[in-house]
C-alpha cells in the first residue's frame, strides 16, 4: 500500500468519480490512476468502486470507509509535515489565509502588516472567495486558516471560534434624503432601491431576515460581493448601500454619507475557521492572536482538545 494510491483514491472521490479530472489535478495519467487503483483493490481483497465498463459510478460500502480512512491519514501525513516544519524549520514556512473579500481588504491588512514584520521569513498566500469556498479549502486542506462571517460552522471536520463582531451601515450619496436627517427604519429602507452584498456574503442573512420579520419585500436593485463595487454604484446613484461597517472608510468615501444601521439588522460574528484535527504551527498561534487578542494559544489549543473556549479561559 502506498500513500499516492490513497491520495488518488481521495482525489477521484473528491473529483465525483472522474479519473481524468483526478489525474489532471494529480499531473498523472489516467490509465496509471487506474492501475494504481486496481492494485490497491487487490491488496486489500475489496472493491472500492463501482464500475460499468471503464466508467466510475459509484463507491462501494466498503469503498466508503476506504476513502474515509485514506483521507485521516493523508491528513495525519501533513500533519507531520507540519510538526517537522515547526521545530525544525522556526522561523520558515508557508502560511495559506483563505477569506472574504471584505476581510482580506478592510481587516485584514494591519494584521498582515504585524505578522509579516515578527516573522518575515513566513510566505503568506492569502485567497479569496466565498465563504462557502473558504470553508471547502479549509476542508480540503488548502487552506491553514479561514476567516468569514457564514458557512464555517456547518461543517464537522472544522473548529470555528469567534473573533470580533460587527454591525451594517447603510451608505447614501450627498444629498440623499435618507442623509438629511430623520428616523432610519426598514420601512424607509424599502422605498428605495438597495444595493448590498450576494446571498450568502457579509452577513446579507441578516439583512433578508430583518425585512422578513418586518413584514417587507425590499427592492434589491444590484448585489454585489465586493463593497468597494457597492459603494461605486451607490456613489452613481443606483441605490441606497448596505455595507459592513469596516468597510466605509471616512477618509476615501467622501461621496458617501454613512448611517449607523445597528438598531436594524442583528450583530454578525466574524469567526476564525481551523481543521479540527489539525496541528498548528507556532506562527499560527500568533496570527490568530494578532487577529483576535482573546484568542491565545492556551485557548485554540483548549477548544482543539475538546474542551471549548471555556476551557481556556
Amino acid at each position: 500500500m502506498k500513500l499516492q494510491q490513497l491520495r488518488y483514491l481521495v482525489e477521484i472521490e473528491r473529483q465525483g468519480l472522474n479519473v481524468s479530472a483526478a489525474a489532471a489535478v494529480l499531473f498523472t495519467s489516467q490509465p496509471g490512476i487506474s492501475k494504481q487503483i486496481r492494485l490497491l483493490e487487490d491488496e486489500l481483497g475489496i472493491t472500492i468502486f463501482e464500475r460499468s465498463g471503464k466508467r466510475l459510478t459509484g463507491v462501494t460500502a466498503p469503498g466508503q470507509v476506504v476513502i474515509e480512512m485514506a483521507r485521516k491519514i493523508l491528513h495525519e501525513t501533513q500533519n507531520l509535515k507540519r510538526v517537522g516544519e515547526d521545530f525544525a524549520a522556526g522561523s520558515s514556512g508557508l502560511l495559506s489565509i483563505a477569506t472574504t473579500h471584505t476581510q482580506a481588504r478592510y481587516t485584514l491588512p494591519p494584521v498582515i502588516q504585524r505578522f509579516v514584520r515578527q516573522h518575515p521569513a513566513i510566505r503568506l498566500h492569502l485567497q479569496q472567495g466565498s465563504p462557502t469556498q473558504v470553508a471547502h479549502w479549509l476542508v480540503d486542506g488548502v487552506a491553514d486558516i479561514g476567516i468569514a462571517t457564514e458557512a464555517l460552522d456547518g461543517h464537522t471536520e472544522l473548529l470555528t471560534l469567534p473573533c470580533y463582531q460587527w454591525s451594517h451601515k447603510v451608505v447614501v450619496p450627498a444629498g440623499h434624503p435618507l442623509g438629511e436627517g430623520g428616523s432610519l427604519s426598514l420601512a424607509r429602507l424599502a422605498e428605495f432601491p438597495l444595493v448590498t452584498y450576494d446571498a450568502t456574503f457579509t452577513g446579507r442573512s441578516h439583512i433578508d431576515h430583518a425585512f422578513e420579520r418586518a413584514g417587507l419585500v425590499p427592492n434589491v436593485a444590484l448585489t454585489a460581493i465586493d463593497s468597494d463595487v457597492i459603494k461605486t454604484y451607490v456613489a452613481l446613484g443606483l441605490g441606497v448601500g448596505i455595507i459592513a461597517e469596516m468597510a466605509f472608510d471616512p477618509l476615501r468615501d467622501t461621496e458617501l454619507v454613512a448611517l449607523a444601521a445597528n438598531h436594524l439588522f442583528e450583530t454578525n460574528t466574524t469567526r476564525i475557521g481551523l481543521r479540527s484535527d489539525a496541528w498548528l504551527r507556532s506562527f499560527e498561534y500568533d496570527f490568530i492572536e494578532m487577529l483576535a487578542p482573546q484568542l491565545t494559544r492556551r485557548v485554540v489549543q483548549a477548544a482543539l482538545k475538546g474542551g471549548g473556549l471555556d476551557a481556556g479561559l
